[in-house]
C-alpha cells in the first residue's frame, strides 16, 4: 500500500519544519543550552506543524533519533479528544510519578488538549503546579481560547502561524520533483490557496490531483479546479465584474452556470471572498460583501444566502433618487405632524385662527404609538408573497421571523401595510438593525428592497364591513377564520 504523501514527507527535524522559524529557532537554542521547560504549549491552526514539532522536541530532549516508526516507552502520546475524562488524567498523573524506563525524561504529548473536561483540567493542573523533575508536558491545540488561564500560565506558549502560500508552493515543488509529478506553477498556487495555510492539507491535495492526467502532460490549473470542484478563475472574475456593473440578471446566470457544474455555494463563496480580498485596492467597494460570503458555509440555505449577499450589493444602491443619496442602506423614517391643538378655554379668549400648516418632520424617537413608518422606493408588488417572506425569514433571520410570524399584511396600491399587532413588535421592526434586514428579505423573495412599507402597531381590521362595525363597537379586535 502506498504511503500518503503528507506522511511520507512529514518533517523529521526542527530544520525540516516549514514556515515556523520563529518557533524552531527558539526551541533549538533552548535545546543547545539544555534549558528544558517542564511544560510547552503549542497553539495555532491545523496542519502547520504542531504535532510534528511536539514529536521532534520529545525525541531531541532525550537525544533520540526521530522517524515515523519511532516508538519509545518514555514518550507517550495522548489524544485528548478521546481521553478527556478526569479518570484519564488521574491515571496519567499516577504513571507520571514513575521514573523514566530508559530515557532522561518522560515526555507526555497531549494533542487537542482543549478537549479535556473541566475536572480533567483541574487534575492536570495539580501536576503542572508541582511537576516531578523527570517530566515534560507538550500540549498542542487548535483552539487556544478554550484553555483555562491557570493551565496557560504554567506553560511556555508558542503560537504557530498559517504558512504562507509562497512557502507551501516551494514545499509542493520539492515533493513533486521527488515524486516525479509534472505540474504547472499555477496549479500549485491553486492547491496552496485551497490549503488555507495548512501544509498538511496542501500536500494531501497534491496527492489527490497527481493522477488527473494520464497522457504524460503536466497537471494544469484547469485540471486542479475540475478535480477539486472549484469555479475557474475566469468564472470568478466574470461574476465579480457582473456585481460591480450592477448586472442583476448576469449575476444570477453566472451563479446558476457555475453550480450546474457541481461547485457548491460554500466553495464558490470562499473563492469569491479570496479573490475580493486579494484585489481590495482595485475594488474597495466590495469589502461589504466579505462578511456575508464568510457566512454562506454556515447557512442552512447556502445558495440563497450567496444570492442575497451578491444581489444586495446591487439592489441596495439607490439609482436616480436624489433624496436617498445620503442614506443608501437604512430607509428613512418620517411622519408629518400637526401642531398641538390649543385647549378649549384658551380658544374662548383668543380670536379663532386659521389652521396651521404642517410643521417640520418629527424625529423618530418622538413618534406616537400609532405612527406610520415608510420605507421609500419603488418595487413590483405583484410578486409579493407573504408566506414566502415568512419562510425565507425563518430560514435566514430567526429573530426577525419571530416578529414577522405575529404580523399580517395587506397590499394597498403601491405600498405594503404591515400590521405588527403591538407596539413592541413595531418598535423592533422600526429599529436601524431590523429595517435593512426587512429590505433584504423582500429583495430575496421577489419584491425588491425599495418597497413602500407602512408599519402599524395595530392588528389588521376585519375585511367584512359588518364585522368591522361590530369590532368598532366592541373596542377593536382581530378577524379570525374559523372555517
Amino acid at each position: 500500500m502506498a504511503i500518503a504523501l503528507y506522511r511520507k514527507y512529514r518533517s523529521k527535524s526542527l530544520d525540516d519544519i516549514v514556515g515556523q522559524s520563529h518557533v524552531t529557532d527558539v526551541l533549538r537554542r533552548a535545546l543547545d543550552s539544555d534549558k528544558i521547560a517542564h511544560a510547552y504549549l503549542l497553539t495555532g491552526p491545523r496542519g502547520v506543524g504542531k504535532t510534528s514539532i511536539a514529536r521532534i522536541l520529545a525525541h531531541e530532549i532525550n537525544g533520540l533519533e526521530y522517524t515515523d516508526e519511532s516508538e519509545h516507552l518514555d514518550i507517550i502520546e495522548i489524544d485528548a479528544a478521546s481521553n478527556n475524562g478526569v479518570d484519564d488524567v488521574r491515571e496519567l498523573r499516577e504513571k507520571a510519578m514513575i521514573a523514566p524506563a530508559q530515557a532522561k525524561r518522560k515526555v507526555y504529548i497531549i494533542d487537542e488538549v482543549h478537549m479535556l473536561s473541566k475536572p480533567a483540567f483541574n487534575a492536570l493542573l495539580k501536576t503542572l503546579e508541582e511537576p516531578p523533575e523527570h517530566i515534560v508536558f507538550i500540549l498542542a491545540t487548535t483552539d487556544f481560547d478554550k484553555l483555562p488561564d491557570t493551565i496557560v500560565s504554567r506553560t511556555q506558549r508558542y503560537h504557530f502561524h498559517a504558512i504562507t502560500n509562497a512557502d507551501i508552493v516551494s514545499r509542493l515543488k520539492y515533493i513533486a520533483e521527488q515524486e516525479k509529478i509534472t505540474i504547472d506553477d499555477e496549479a500549485l498556487e491553486v492547491i496552496a490557496e485551497r490549503g488555507g495555510g495548512s501544509l498538511r492539507d496542501s500536500v494531501s491535495l497534491l496527492d489527490q490531483v497527481q493522477h488527473t492526467v494520464t497522457d504524460g502532460s503536466a497537471v494544469s490549473r484547469e485540471h486542479v479546479e475540475s478535480t477539486l470542484g472549484l469555479a475557474t478563475k475566469s468564472e470568478i472574475n466574470n461574476l465579480i465584474q457582473a456585481v460591480t456593473q450592477s448586472n442583476f440578471a448576469e449575476v444570477i446566470a453566472q451563479i446558476q452556470t457555475i453550480m450546474q457544474r457541481g461547485v457548491t455555494p460554500a466553495t464558490l463563496a470562499l473563492q469569491l471572498a479570496a479573490m475580493i480580498t486579494s484585489n481590495l485596492t482595485q475594488t474597495p467597494g466590495l469589502v461589504h460583501l466579505l462578511e456575508g460570503l464568510m457566512e454562506v458555509p454556515k447557512s442552512s440555505h447556502p445558495e440563497t444566502k450567496l444570492l442575497v449577499t451578491l444581489l444586495s450589493q446591487i439592489v441596495e444602491k439607490p439609482k436616480n433618487v436624489a433624496h436617498q443619496a445620503a442614506v443608501p442602506i437604512a430607509p428613512s423614517i418620517t411622519r408629518a405632524v400637526k401642531p398641538p391643538t390649543k385647549p378649549a378655554a384658551a380658544a374662548s379668549v383668543n380670536p379663532p385662527q386659521q389652521s396651521a400648516p404642517m410643521t417640520e418632520l418629527e424625529p423618530e424617537s418622538s413618534l406616537p404609538t400609532e405612527a406610520t413608518v415608510v420605507v421609500s422606493g419603488n418595487a413590483d408588488l405583484s410578486q409579493f408573497n407573504w408566506q414566502a417572506v415568512l419562510e425565507y425569514a425563518k430560514a435566514n433571520y430567526t429573530a426577525v421571523y419571530a416578529i414577522l410570524s405575529k404580523c399580517s399584511t395587506d397590499v394597498q396600491g403601491d405600498k405594503i401595510v404591515l400590521y405588527a399587532g403591538r407596539k413592541f413588535n413595531k418598535t423592533k421592526l422600526d429599529s436601524a438593525k431590523y429595517r435593512p434586514i426587512l429590505g433584504d428579505i423582500l429583495a430575496a423573495t421577489g419584491v425588491g428592497a425599495g418597497a413602500h412599507i407602512e408599519i402599524l402597531d395595530t392588528t389588521a381590521p376585519p375585511k367584512d364591513s359588518q364585522a368591522a362595525k361590530i369590532a368598532a363597537m366592541m373596542g377593536g379586535g382581530e378577524e379570525v377564520d374559523v372555517s
